[in-house]
């Protein structure tokens, strides 16, 4: 029993490492505070576009893309969640930070290890130790045991370090999730543009059979001397005008339908099948809220990535100031050693070692006080960051919701421009079949309403367009309470049944 009590730490190192253990609660540096994103007021649409000023506020929707009721863009936007390589690499950005925020948090723990060795030795006859008196012959020397250290953080260095890597890895999260909104929205847009694409290609077939029309019969009426080749020349130079505008059409509309395949991970031409048809009817998406509150900084996610950046940058304040203050580890060791492997399990080959190092920082050439200075100044930008993030937000869903506004109304606008439009058209259809006006005026009557179309088509367009870009300066397209507590990843089957 007395050997055994000639191991034990004596109460007063049993004292000593108990105070220093409570001691390691207290972290140096300032604390993370949410900023106030100064997002107080409310925005209303202006009414500069003679519409009406009447208010929707209803809440955004993450899905929003649903508004358009088309399954194949809702099918679209599914499969980009799940095959986009930017949102992968984004994903494997959050394992790094993951995998990081585990070493550090490592740096808390005791650490423990095991060692054993074997060696034969034998001194020189000339050699020092011979001459104090020990044996030259050779012998074995075996060792086994145990090695334990513990860094006691009485500064907090380790526990700030460990927050800054936790709020870097909130980071890296929030930053895949903006990249799902920018992602929904160009997918959406890309979609909009490929359908107006493959109408005005649809609308230019027609006029060019109408002005193949109009040629033939531009050249009946110069055969019978009614009309004069002047006529004719005008009429050919129209429709080959018209028939040079096919190849671009064609090429732009490819070129939609590629870029839509690479958005969602897919080689050249494999949407072509998928999308070459549609009964996608243009048109503006109804229920779009237009008045917005200050709960902005919440939905977007570059918001939330500049701000856990932020508390990211004010823990390392903490970091480089413990640097000042000393530190202690407590280190032990416990095995056995003997000159014959016989003997290891014998109570007389034990040893031990019990004690704390202290490391205390002297002169280091100025390095420990720039690094701080150096925290310091990347905390002020972090927050000069931040503050840009939530005013550009903020610029952004203003000139949004201007955008929409300008849009519908122009909408409205070439929407009865159009109407009119078919209205002539009716009125030289009617005179054509009183006698009155000849089939030329009603062919060239149908390109005016099919350009009139064209127009239309690209109003509907830019207005859809502009209501992506407001869901995307909204935050729309990524979903908080789908992100799972162990990953943050969104979950693709509930991507797809969400409604």
């Amino acid at each position: 029993m007395s050997n055994c009590k000639n191991i034990r730490p004596s109460s007063y190192a049993i004292t000593m490492m108990v105070s220093l253990a409570m001691l390691s609660g207290c972290a140096v540096g300032p604390d993370f505070e949410i900023p106030n994103h100064e997002i107080a007021q409310t925005l209303t649409p202006r009414t500069d576009y003679g519409l009406n000023p009447s208010q929707n506020s209803q809440d955004v929707g993450w899905q929003w893309w649903a508004m358009f009721n088309d399954p194949i863009l809702t099918s679209l936007e599914s499969k980009a969640q799940s095959g986009n390589l930017d949102l992968q690499m984004a994903g494997s950005r959050i394992a790094q930070s993951r995998a990081a925020l585990g070493i550090t948090a490592a740096d808390q723990q005791i650490r423990v290890a095991s060692n054993a060795s074997y060696a034969r030795e034998g001194n020189s006859e000339n050699g020092k130790m011979v001459g104090l008196g020990a044996p030259s012959a050779a012998t074995n020397y075996w060792t086994a045991g145990f090695d334990a250290s513990w860094e006691l953080d009485l500064w907090g260095r380790a526990q700030r370090a460990t927050e800054g890597a936790n709020a870097r890895l909130e980071a890296s999260m929030y930053q895949r999730e903006a990249m799902r909104v920018s992602l929904s929205a160009e997918v959406a847009k890309t979609y909009l543009l490929l359908r107006n694409a493959q109408a005005q290609l649809a609308i230019t077939l027609e006029k060019q059979s109408i002005a193949k029309r109009a040629l033939a019969l531009v050249l009946s009426r110069e055969t019978n001397g009614v009309g004069t080749h002047f006529d004719t020349i005008t009429a050919q130079t129209k429709l080959a005008t018209l028939e040079a505008t096919l190849p671009e059409l064609t090429m732009g509309s490819n070129k939609l339908m590629n870029a839509l395949a690479l958005l969602l991970g897919e080689q050249p031409r494999a949407l072509d099948e998928l999308l070459a048809t549609s009964d996608y009817r243009m048109q503006l998406p109804s229920g779009v809220p237009l008045e917005w509150s200050s709960d902005l900084a919440q939905r977007r996610p570059d918001i939330l990535e500049a701000q856990a950046r932020l508390h990211a940058s004010v823990a390392a304040i903490g970091v480089a100031e413990a640097d000042f203050y000393p530190r202690i580890t407590l280190s032990g060791s416990l095995g056995v050693e003997s000159f014959d492997s016989s003997d290891l399990l014998g109570w007389d080959s034990r040893s031990f070692s019990l004690g704390p190092k202290v490391y205390l920082p002297i002169f280091s050439g100025g390095k420990l006080t720039q690094q701080l200075e150096l925290t310091k100044e990347q905390q002020k930008s972090s927050a000069l960051n931040y503050r840009q993030t939530v005013l550009g937000a903020w610029h952004e869903v203003d000139n949004s919701i201007d955008a929409w506004r300008a849009q519908q109304s122009q909408h409205q606008r070439l929407s009865i421009a159009h109407h009119f439009i078919e209205q002539a058209l009716s009125m030289v259809e009617r005179n054509y079949q009183q006698g009155s006006s000849d089939y030329l005026s009603v062919l060239q009557q149908q390109s005016n309403v099919f350009n009139s179309q064209i127009q239309l088509n690209n109003s509907t367009t830019q207005a859809e367009m502009a209501v992506v870009t407001l869901y995307k300066a909204l935050g729309g397209g990524w979903n908080n309470s789908l992100m799972q507590a162990n990953d943050g990843a969104i979950s693709v089957a509930a991507l797809g049944e969400a409604k």
